[in-house]
């Protein structure tokens, strides 16, 4: 629809009043830019045209109050009309395509028809060809059959003659040494062959045994198990009667120490000490150690920790003595450590904790942890027997050893000759070791000890000592010095320099004193 049809059709007839003027303006305005807006041209009706004029016949209807009920009426029939046409349309475009799809079925139908022809004649094809394929292969496998008969008639050294030996090349086959080197190989794969069919594969009636033997141990552990629930039962039944010592017993006696385990100790620490009767951990321990000699194999090391702890913690000795000198328990070194240290903290009761610690120290193989335990008892000869007997001490664990217990009989010992044999330690060494740790009062002791001897004793040190330099031993005379001890600095000095070969003694010879003797 062009715009001058448009202003055609916006002609009303002439009205006198303005404000009818200004709304028929407004309308025609209205009509003319809402057209272009949506975009209508002269190809024929559209669904706009209806919305836009239908829009401005409200407005009209709005506007005009005399004849309102009548336009009402018109605009009504209107729609009604207009809708009766979409319907039409709608129908008509529906029928259509059905149309279409009707007249195209007998067309599809030939297709159909015309392609079910092409894959029987294909089908039949394939069918040909499959049969053709088949009798080719019927025909191979008789040819194969015949060729195979005739294969056999010839011998089998005849066939090596002219086949080559898998793994070697031509001129290997005809090589004498290379032959012989590889069956010398196959006669080694043989043998492995055969070792391995004897370790690594067994025979079927081998697993059914295996079988048979999984089956009686998973019934042992299905009864096994039920018994635990059953003893767990009767022994919680106990506790939470507060038969603590009766519960301790049934512990101790169960079969095969089901009962027996950290778990069961954890209980009996739960309950915690009970104002007026003993500990309840305690009796457990007590209920297990004293039946441990009827096992053939120990109480675990983790039961003798706890079970010595709990001894310990109720200042019970006497208990802890028995259980390591007469029962069947597994040492450990923690074991030793925590009676040592209880022996350190308790004087009085120090002597039978050292000589409890000794022993679980010597069980567990722990001999330096045991050397000084018999240090500490003051029993020197033993100590020094000790390390004769194991030998596994060096120059160091004795200085070491001597730091923690300075003990001048022990000092003394270790520094002096043993039956014809070098000492375990320098005499030298000691001493400056012991003024440098802040013993000062140990290494005086050990001069003034060594200056009663006269120069003899001084000579027969400096002489036997494999391990010190002349300077550490000029070092130690001058210590000797400082602490009031000259006449043992005079003798040390006359000694280094009376030495052969050696005129007089610098800071900075470190020559050993024993040299020229294997010179």
């Amino acid at each position: 629809m062009s715009l001058q049809e448009v202003n055609k059709r916006a002609v009303l007839p002439p009205i006198v009043s303005r404000s009818d003027k200004e709304f028929l303006e407004s309308m025609r305005r209205y009509i003319i830019t809402e057209t272009k807006r949506v975009g209508c041209n002269e190809e024929g009706p559209a669904d706009e045209y209806y919305t836009i004029y239908r829009n401005v016949f409200d407005k009209v209807i709005d506007y005009v109050n005399a004849y309102k009920s009548i336009l009402t009426s018109i605009k009504k029939e209107y729609d009604a009309f207009i809708e009766t046409i979409k319907k039409g349309r709608k129908t008509a475009f529906y029928l259509h395509g059905k149309l279409k799809v009707l007249a195209a079925e007998p067309t599809s139908l030939v297709y159909h028809h015309r392609r079910a022809i092409q894959l029987e004649a294909k089908v039949r094809l394939i069918e040909n060809n499959s049969t053709d394929i088949q009798l080719q292969i019927d025909e191979m496998k008789q040819m194969r059959a015949e060729y195979d008969k005739k294969e056999v008639k010839v011998c089998a050294s005849t066939r090596q003659l002219w086949r080559p030996i898998p793994g070697m090349t031509l001129q290997e086959s005809v090589n004498l040494d290379a032959l012989n080197k590889y069956k010398q190989h196959l006669e080694d794969k043989y043998i492995k062959r055969k070792q391995d069919m004897s370790t690594e594969y067994v025979p079927a009636q081998k697993k059914a045994d295996l079988d048979e033997e999984m089956a009686v141990l998973l019934q042992r552990r299905d009864a096994a198990e039920s018994l635990n629930r059953d003893l767990q039962f009767r022994f919680n039944e106990l506790i939470s009667l507060g038969e603590y010592e009766k519960a301790a017993c049934f512990a101790a006696n169960s079969p095969r120490r089901i009962l027996q385990n950290i778990g069961t100790m954890n209980k009996f620490k739960a309950i915690g000490k009970i104002r007026g009767k003993p500990f309840p951990l305690l009796l457990f321990f007590e209920a297990i150690f004293s039946r441990s000699q009827a096992f053939k194999r120990p109480i675990n090391a983790d039961l003798t920790l706890e079970g010595i702890k709990c001894g310990l913690s109720e200042k019970r000795l006497d208990l802890v003595t028995h259980w390591v000198t007469q029962e069947k328990l597994t040492f450990s070194e923690k074991a030793g450590d925590i009676i040592f240290a209880y022996g350190e903290q308790n004087t009085y009761q120090k002597p039978s904790c050292l000589a409890l610690a000794q022993i679980i120290y010597n069980e567990c193989g722990l001999h330096k942890k045991a050397l000084l335990c018999l240090c500490k008892q003051g029993q020197i000869h033993e100590a020094v027997e000790h390390i004769q007997q194991f030998k596994d001490c060096t120059p160091d664990d004795l200085i070491e050893l001597i730091t923690t217990c300075p003990q001048i009989e022990l000092i003394k010992c270790l520094t002096q000759e043993r039956d014809g044999k070098p000492p375990f330690l320098s005499f030298a060494l000691a001493v400056l070791h012991l003024f440098s740790v802040g013993l000062k009062n140990v290494g005086v002791k050990l001069l003034r000890e060594v200056s009663k001897g006269g120069k003899d004793v001084i000579e027969h040190l400096v002489m036997g000592d494999l391990f010190c330099s002349l300077e550490k031993w000029q070092e130690l005379a001058n210590i000797c010095l400082q602490n009031g001890f000259e006449n043992l600095f005079n003798d040390i000095m006359s000694i280094l320099r009376s030495q052969a070969g050696v005129s007089e003694i610098s800071e900075d010879d470190s020559i050993n004193l024993m040299e020229h003797v294997f010179w």
